[in-house]
């Protein structure tokens, strides 16, 4: 059985945090794909589509690495594509709580389907797409907190 695994989220703007993640993932995982989940009651600084470019720009030269937009719930998803695993990345411990409870749900609408956490390089805490969106809306350099590739005019 293939090993798939789904990093879902909003990746609004992809950050170096990201980047770290999905690195030290792909080695796990026979396919890792990157769901941009496209949520109607969100209104993203950045296109579905820019965020797809950037992303499979950034690992176009991982054929274990796939990006795509869905729609829905993560668990229908995750069924869809025939993954196993749902990933998601810790900064502290307050992002786990919250992710832990996200995890038992999904658990009880899907028993076979596991979570796995995995915690950012501890350079990468602090970043988080929010405080990048605020450094863009006040016109500040972000180039410390996202990959080169994010360019905003």
């Amino acid at each position: 059985m293939e090993r798939i695994c789904l990093f879902p989220g909003t990746f609004d703007p992809i950050t170096k945090g990201h980047v770290d993640i999905i690195e030290r993932a792909a080695s796990l995982f026979d396919k890792l794909v990157i769901g941009i989940g496209i949520n109607s009651s969100k209104e993203p600084m950045f296109s579905v589509e820019q965020r797809c470019a950037w992303m499979q720009e950034l690992f176009h030269e991982d054929p274990r690495i796939e990006v795509v937009g869905y729609k829905g719930l993560t668990i229908d998803y995750c069924k869809e594509i025939n993954a196993h695993y749902i990933l998601r990345g810790i900064r502290y411990i307050s992002d786990f709580e919250y992710e832990k409870a996200i995890a038992d749900m999904n658990r009880m609408l899907a028993p076979d389907i596991e979570t796995i956490f995995l915690t950012c390089s501890p350079i990468y805490s602090t970043i988080s797409s929010t405080l990048v969106r605020d450094v863009i809306r006040n016109n500040g350099n972000i180039s410390l907190f996202v990959p080169d590739i994010v360019k905003v005019v």
